[in-house]
């Protein structure tokens, strides 16, 4: 019995490892890459898919730290699992009086760091 039970949990894990695991920045889309502010958010996409995500609106906190699951179109998922955020892109980066700028979920954030070449903190 007790074979089972461990067989089962090593299963189980394994199978979480692999459902959480995210993906690099497509080519394509390597203008995401970066650390991005505006007053009350901060977003830090890394080329290997890690997101680090924090924004402040009307005294509450929401914040994720998670890998990259997919582009959907300009927008992307973030999640492990079945926990996933989706950042809706306004208007993808661009640059602006030779600064990048990019418009999510309805905030202006500006490129503070570029990250592209970088894959890890």
């Amino acid at each position: 019995m007790r074979k089972k039970i461990s067989l089962f949990a090593i299963t189980t894990l394994c199978l979480l490892l692999l459902s959480s695991c995210g993906i690099p920045v497509p080519a394509d889309k390597m203008d995401y890459v970066g650390e991005w502010r505006a007053p009350g958010m901060y977003l830090l996409i890394m080329a290997d898919g890690s997101v680090k995500y924090k924004r402040i609106k009307k005294g509450f906190t929401k914040s994720i730290e998670a890998p990259l699951k997919r582009f959907n179109g300009d927008d992307f998922i973030v999640g492990i699992g079945s926990f996933k955020t989706t950042f809706r892109v306004d208007k993808r980066p661009y640059r602006d009086n030779g600064r990048w700028k990019m418009v999510v979920d309805s905030v202006t954030l500006i490129r503070v760091n570029d990250l592209r070449k970088q894959t890890s903190i």
